[in-house]
């Protein structure tokens, strides 16, 4: 089984999103067995606990909801006022393909608004402290990404909805975020590294968490990847799939604006290659407009310090 060699962590301060479940929750695993101090900021805190408690280690469990950015800015704050560097950041909760629309707390298409604005908002509010830490950002994409269009005119799915069209954007839009703060971090010396990863085709609640949301009976892809994951087709295990992102967060060969997901065909399981990044993600204008849109809508400001 292929797997990657983290260097030891002691004394470093890593945040995972999404780490109660799936791959954040083997990536916090592994963080904290290489040593460091991992802060698991979820949205339902009894099973973050329980996370916690099968993790073991120096972790601590906060609250996050990145569908409200009022939560965010909570967490922000709270990190903040503690005033402690944070070495390692990885954006990795997210949702996936709702049937029909729904919209975050503050009125965003859901995907959008999770997957992306609320870690944009999340990394501007904790920035003094990812500066401190000289920090390693790493953005969880998709491949979902590589086929994905940033509708400026629709950005919110309001005109039309479609579930694969929207995660499609989302997962290009917080690529495309990933990369443009590597250029900003470069060319402003925040001394931040940051570059993305993606789990190609792993088999997580995620496949249908999102898929059946207001649905009574499970949806057709998540009945599909349950039978696929039994007899070990196209689907890999969360050890595994946690792999690319795990590199890009803790390898010192793992590089700022690169991208890194499976080595096997397609891209959809094994090992950690780097990749080239996205047709889709490589135009720095869309980047640089995205960013300055996302901020205004994540009611944020990338101030220096």
């Amino acid at each position: 089984m292929p797997d990657v060699s983290v260097p030891d962590l002691t004394g470093k301060l890593a945040l995972v999103t999404g780490a109660s479940d799936g791959i954040g929750l083997g990536l916090a695993g592994r963080l904290a067995r290489a040593g460091a101090e991992v802060i698991m900021p979820v949205r339902n805190a009894a099973k973050g606990a329980a996370a916690a408690d099968r993790i073991g280690g120096n972790v601590s469990v906060r609250t996050l909801d990145l569908a409200s950015l009022e939560s965010v800015a909570a967490l922000a704050n709270s990190l903040n006022a503690a005033g402690r560097p944070i070495h390692l950041l990885v954006n990795n909760a997210g949702v996936m393909m709702p049937p029909t629309r729904h919209t975050t707390t503050d009125g965003y298409e859901l995907q959008f608004g999770t997957n992306h604005l609320g870690h944009v908002a999340l990394v501007a509010r904790i920035l003094p402290l990812l500066r401190a830490g000289r920090a390693r950002v790493t953005t969880q994409s998709s491949i979902a990404a590589s086929s994905g269009k940033i509708d400026f005119d629709d950005l919110q799915s309001e005109r039309r909805y479609s579930a694969w069209r929207a995660y499609r954007q989302s997962k290009l839009a917080i690529m495309l975020f990933a990369l443009e703060l590597e250029r900003r971090s470069q060319a402003q010396g925040w001394q931040i590294t940051s570059n993305v990863a993606h789990p190609g085709f792993t088999s997580t609640n995620l496949l249908a968490a999102g898929p059946n949301l207001g649905r009574k009976r499970p949806s057709a892809i998540g009945r599909i990847s349950r039978r696929f994951s039994r007899v070990g087709l196209v689907l890999q295990g969360v050890d595994t799939g946690l792999l690319p992102a795990l590199y890009a967060a803790t390898s010192p060969q793992a590089q700022g604006g690169h991208f890194y997901g499976p080595d096997g065909f397609a891209h959809l399981t094994g090992g950690v290659t780097e990749q080239k990044i996205y047709r889709s993600a490589r135009d720095e204008a869309v980047a640089a407009r995205l960013w300055a849109v996302s901020a205004r809508l994540a009611g944020v400001e990338f101030a220096a310090v």
